[in-house]
This record gives C-alpha cells, structure tokens and sequence, in this order.
C-alpha cells in the first residue's frame, strides 16, 4: 500500500529487511507482534525526525490571552515559558495579554488587536462576541487554542484542559463521601458565570449531589477576585447557616476561608481547583481539604502543538482532555 515513507528508510530506520517491511505495511500474515512494533517505532521515529527538520531555524510568535485571576494566570505563565525551549530547533516566543476582571467586550479588543501571531491560546467568556473574534483571527490564519474554558461554537482549533463537567461530578462525589451523614449544606463559588468551564463543573457538581437531599448555595460575579468574593461569601453564610461545605470552581478560596474565619464558622470539606500558590498554602495548613488540578505543562505543551500542527510544523494530534489529578497534602506536586 502507498505510504509516506519508502520501504527502503524504513527498513534502515528498523534493521529490518525491506521484504519484512513490506509484510508489514501491506498487512500480510506471517509477522510477528514484536515486529510489526518495530516497523511502527520506526515510522514515528522518521515522523520525529521529519519535524526536526521542519521546526529547524523557524520562529513562531504566540499570543496567550486570559482574563482570570493573577494567582492562575501566574501559574499558566510559568507553565508556558518552561515548555517553550522543549519545541527546539524552532523558536517559539510568548506575548501574554493578561487582566482579572471585566466584560467580553474587553477580550474582543485584545484579539482584534493581534497583529503578527502565529496562534493564540485563549482563555474567555463563552460568549457570541468572543466567538465572532475567534473566527475572525482563524479566517485570517491565526489558529486559535481554547484553554481552561471552551468557546465551542467558534472555529477554534482545539480545547486544551479537563473534562470540567467530570470534574464537577468528581468534586460532588468526594464532597458527598467526606460528608458522611452530616446535615451540611454547600456552598458552590463560580467567578463569572459566562465562563463555560465553571458552569459545566457547576452542572456536573450538582448532577453528583442530586438526591443528597443538600441544598446548594451558588455565590458568582467575583471574578475570583478576594475582596469582591469575601463580601458575597459572607452574605452567602449569613444568609444560610447550614452551609458547612464549598465546592470552589472559580477560586477565591483564601476570601472564602477567611469568611468563614470571620463568622466562626466550621468548614468540613473544601474541595477547590488548580495548584496555585494560595492553593498549595491553603492544601498544606488543612484549610482547604482536596485541590483537583491538572498538568499546567502538559497542557502548555499540548496548546503550543496544537498551534503548530496548523502550521504543519508538527504532526497533528488530537487534543484529548487532561487527566484529572485529586491532590491532598500527602501527594502535593513538588
């Protein structure tokens, strides 16, 4: 059968002789497991080595942009410009186009701005604006990455990040189990209900606890910010004095301790999201009880691939969603 390779490479590649390779890409009887494996290896190594040569002496210019908290945005950064020398030969630069808070509006200005780009990687309101920008850049050759939170009805190329509705179910079933038979009600805290990510955790979240016969307090337009999360939290409990649990999908997790703190509350269980540094701290002095995070360079990795498969500097792989991590303070990530 026709194949990118000629038999020949991938006999040298493999050790093999070429009738063998041969056996095996057209499919005949008679070869060993062991051996078709060793053909596959081959392949995806000239695949590689293919893309060296590709990537070799090219520049590449990202633009990552993310409305979200800067303890969040802090940790994608990090994350972004550990990978960025791991795409060598090719050089591949980042322009971060970072802020906490404000209206879609906001982001629809940023990307009309993008000049010069070779991908964006996203994180926005799932919104008819946001998308409209989005299938612009795309329409113009800019490829553009959803991370975190998706806009699915635009021509993105990708959504980077965690199954947000299998997280929400998995934070209800550790909120359930730690519960027990305490008559607790939960809070849930959203920092803008426009992201899709937070609202598919929301839905998953209450889709697990349905039947718990627990009631769930939602408390949202914090941006994730502390002081404009720690007044509505502490509404929130006035107004709900059976609320002992929170299931944070929007962070603000130091204000929401603190809320508690302030009224003498008792917090049995705390689930939150993203190993950020409030969160590691909150993880190490009990106050937060699990933290659900996932691979912030996998993903960096997997956006920055994403982005140059369109460009065909790299074999195109589809995008899959990261693996879950359940942390405590037995298993925190160095």
């Amino acid at each position: 059968m026709p194949h990118r390779y000629k038999v020949r490479e991938i006999a040298q590649q493999s050790g093999l002789s070429e009738a063998t390779v041969d056996r095996v890409l057209n499919e005949r009887p008679g070869v060993r497991e062991n051996t078709r494996a060793e053909v596959l290896q081959a392949i995806a190594d000239l695949d590689k080595q293919r893309a060296q040569l590709r990537l070799s002496g090219r520049r590449y210019l990202v633009d990552v942009v993310m409305q979200t908290p800067r303890r969040f945005s802090d940790a994608v950064r990090a994350a972004i410009e550990a990978e960025l020398p791991s795409f060598a030969p090719a050089m591949v630069r980042a322009r971060f186009h970072l802020w906490e808070a404000g209206s879609a509006e906001a982001t629809v200005d940023v990307l009309a701005r993008i000049r010069g780009s070779h991908g964006v990687v996203l994180k926005a309101q799932d919104e008819p604006a946001v998308a409209e920008a989005v299938d612009a850049l795309v329409a113009s050759g800019v490829p553009v990455v959803t991370y975190s939170t998706d806009v699915p009805t635009s021509a993105r190329v990708g959504y980077v990040g965690i199954d947000n509705h299998g997280a929400g179910m998995t934070a209800a079933y550790l909120m359930d189990q730690w519960l027990g038979d305490a008559p607790s009600d939960v809070l849930i805290t959203l920092s803008r209900t426009v992201f899709r990510g937070e609202g598919e955790r929301e839905v998953g979240f209450r889709a697990g606890l349905r039947g718990s016969g627990r009631a769930i307090v939602e408390v949202s337009d914090s941006d994730g910010i502390d002081a404009t999360n720690e007044a509505l939290v502490l509404e929130a409990l006035r107004r709900h004095p059976s609320v002992e649990a929170v299931y944070s999908a929007g962070g603000g997790n130091t204000a929401t301790v603190a809320a508690f703190d302030r009224l003498g509350r008792r917090c049995r269980v705390f689930v939150a999201h993203d190993l950020d540094a409030d969160n590691r701290r909150l993880l190490r002095d009990g106050r937060v009880s699990v933290v659900l995070h996932n691979d912030l360079r996998a993903d960096a990795r997997t956006a920055i691939r994403l982005i140059l498969a369109q460009h065909r500097a790299l074999p195109f792989e589809p995008a899959r969603h990261a693996p879950i991590q359940v942390v405590t303070p037995y298993n925190l990530p160095g």
